[in-house]
């Protein structure tokens, strides 16, 4: 047992020995590295910016609370955080009785999906679905900002 081992040791010095002398030769046989490029002018790094430009300097967070902050006080009140929410309940709320019934939910819900359906086949298609997403805040913003003319009046 004893030389069974010291033939596989020897065996491992061998392999061992010649991936040296095959690493060896390998590096001696490579072609010459490249030299870097030489370095910038003085002049060139001295006009470089310092840091890039920050495009918000609020985080996430505080732009969320900016939203809240209806009169820009700093403070968020409660009645703050209602107002959004108020005007969407009584759009609902056909009656005004400030209780929101099934019936007036389904109302809603229905003019929605006959809003949609454009072929009047009583079921919506990916693209009939796809008018009944909400709309996106920030684009109803950049629209209220822009005094170009829209796709429906450039038509006409």
């Amino acid at each position: 047992m004893l030389r069974f081992l010291a033939g596989v040791g020897s065996a491992l010095l061998l392999v061992l020995a010649g991936f040296f002398a095959w690493k060896s030769i390998a590096q001696r046989d490579s072609p010459e590295l490249p030299t870097p490029p030489p370095a910038r002018p003085a002049t060139a790094q001295a006009t470089a910016p310092e840091r890039p430009p920050e495009a918000d300097e609020r985080s996430r967070e505080q732009r969320r609370f900016d939203r809240a902050d209806r009169d820009n006080d700093g403070l968020i009140r409660l009645d703050e955080l209602y107002a959004p929410r108020r005007r969407a309940f009584a759009r609902l709320d056909v009656d005004g009785d400030g209780r929101l019934s099934f019936e007036e939910w389904a109302v809603r819900t229905r003019r929605k999906f006959e809003d949609a359906d454009a072929d009047r086949d009583g079921v919506l298609t990916r693209a009939e679905y796809a008018t009944t997403a909400p709309r996106r805040r920030a684009s109803r913003v950049r629209n209220a900002r822009c005094d170009c003319a829209s796709p429906a009046s450039a038509d006409d």
